[in-house]
């Protein structure tokens, strides 16, 4: 057991952060007639902002002349009544939440990204990561390209500029530039008379158009954020696909379509999108709930109540208490004031952030066996920490059961998993995992039942495949060489 907690002080000590964190969200508007974008993507950009908290901006595009404003925080901290009513009425807007993956924390790393150049202006915003950016940049900087960000969402501005310079249009310059991208993007750019939206050919990460009453065409990350501006959802872009919207209406190019396996990220249906989205045609609630049957069914227990982990943890839970017949009880209640972005004044506080945002319902578990559904175990502190505010709260019994695989591989795809060292799954059994947490059992949904939770009846509802390498390590990509977030950071010198 020293052992056991040696281990689990070792992987606390490494990271100071336990959640897995989105990439971003993107947003887009364009409108046949000059009305307030900005609120409309302001209402987008806050039902997207679960997919990213460290920063967000707005630029709102009015007869070709660009107003922006970006800030650190959240979407309602940085744009006050004040603020917005400074943005004048416009016909294209684009905007963007973002937690970065690659690049640091950052006023410069802000998105959107604005560029001026001799054949007009583009703003560009991007959910996802590249895998060879690092590369790109290379070659860029060796061509004299001078960057003012550590982000890879500016090397893709780069790539798409270089190419618009010799290019008819901006539609022509984005589809030159795709064969010299690797990875997950997912971009939402315009220029001063188009708003364009392209997804990378396996379609890593979500992306979906609607369009309003009024006749106004939304680009967004998750289908939420079209239902709060009054749209009405249209269709997915398929991967590879660069889809135009301008006053010659709405124009889809698929040159690219069809040349990588799809690869959908299978954690945006477990965690990262909210509950009430669809992507590529499946319900992310159903799917949560799916996940939850299979685990009732995969790893059964005699239990008398079962709870979830507020808020990705909710829909499995009641998933599991559906399939087992166990009764369903809200056993933990989320401090609904503290987000994501909650910093303790320091590491010796960091206990006291999980009973500052769950607090236990003693009602429920006292001197119950309790079955705890949760989205994943990253390094496992938060996880014992749980397990021993429900001990302390009367609980006889805790039985883990995670929605998700265990994690093993680092993803280069956009989710913030880059060490292997400090994932707890990749150094210890499921044995030993269960000693540390401290709990009675513990059970991971299979890797082999991940297809279920995107298909009906054996038929995939996604039509195609996803992308589970932070589980088995099988990346559709090639691995990038120096996998650090701040890789771009302080590379003079570097040969």
């Amino acid at each position: 057991m020293d052992l056991m907690k040696k281990s689990i002080n070792d992987l606390t000590n490494a990271s100071t952060k336990e959640e897995i964190h989105e990439e971003c969200g993107v947003f887009g508007v364009f409108s046949p007639t000059s009305v307030n974008v900005a609120g409309m993507a302001y209402y987008g950009l806050y039902a997207l902002q679960h997919r990213g908290q460290e920063s967000c901006g707005i630029i709102v595009n009015d007869e070709g002349v660009f107003y922006s404003h970006k800030d650190m925080g959240l979407v309602s901290d940085a744009f006050t009544a004040e603020e917005l009513s400074k943005y004048p009425s416009g016909r294209i807007a684009v905007g963007h939440v973002r937690y970065g993956t690659t690049g640091g924390t950052t006023r410069n790393n802000c998105q959107p990204i604005e560029v001026n150049h001799m054949k007009g202006k583009m703003a560009l915003a991007h959910n996802g990561n590249l895998s060879n950016a690092l590369e790109l940049r290379d070659e860029l900087e060796m061509s004299g390209a001078i960057f003012n960000s550590t982000s890879d969402t500016e090397t893709i501005a780069y790539m798409i500029t270089r190419k618009r310079l010799t290019a008819p249009s901006i539609e022509d310059a984005v589809s030159r530039a795709l064969p010299s991208l690797e990875g997950a993007y997912s971009l939402v750019l315009m220029s001063s008379t188009k708003l364009v939206a392209v997804r990378d050919p396996r379609g890593f990460r979500p992306l979906c158009y609607g369009i309003t009453e009024d006749g106004a065409y939304v680009v967004a990350s998750e289908s939420c954020a079209l239902r709060a501006v009054g749209a009405e959802f249209v269709r997915d872009v398929e991967p590879g696909e660069i889809i135009i919207f301008s006053d010659d209406g709405v124009t889809s190019r698929k040159e690219h379509c069809g040349i990588r396996e799809k690869k959908t990220c299978i954690f945006e249906y477990i965690y990262f999108a909210r509950p009430d989205s669809v992507i590529d045609g499946v319900s992310v609630h159903q799917a949560r709930i799916k996940a939850g049957e299979i685990l009732a069914r995969d790893y059964p227990v005699d239990a008398d109540v079962v709870i979830g982990v507020p808020d990705s943890g909710l829909d499995a839970a009641i998933g599991y208490s559906r399939e087992s017949g166990i009764p369903y009880e809200i056993g933990l209640i989320k401090n609904k004031y503290i987000g994501r972005t909650f910093i303790a004044p320091g590491q010796e506080h960091r206990f006291d952030q999980v009973k500052i945002k769950l607090s236990p319902v003693k009602s429920v578990l006292e001197g119950k066996r309790v079955v705890l559904i949760d989205d994943s175990i990253v390094r496992g502190t938060t996880s014992q920490r749980l397990i021993k505010l429900l001990r302390d709260a009367g609980a006889a019994e805790i039985h883990i059961r995670i929605s998700a695989p265990p994690f093993r591989h680092p993803c280069f795809y956009g989710t913030d998993i880059d060490s292997e060292e400090n994932l707890i799954a990749n150094q210890h059994s499921i044995e030993e995992i269960t000693e540390i947490l401290g709990a009675d059992s513990l059970g991971f949904l299979p890797m082999e039942s991940l297809g279920e939770l995107i298909s009906e009846n054996g038929i995939s509802n996604a039509s195609g495949g996803y992308c589970g390498a932070c589980f088995n390590g099988e990346y559709p990509t090639t691995i990038p060489a120096d996998t650090r977030k701040d890789r771009f950071e302080g590379k003079i010198n570097r040969e």
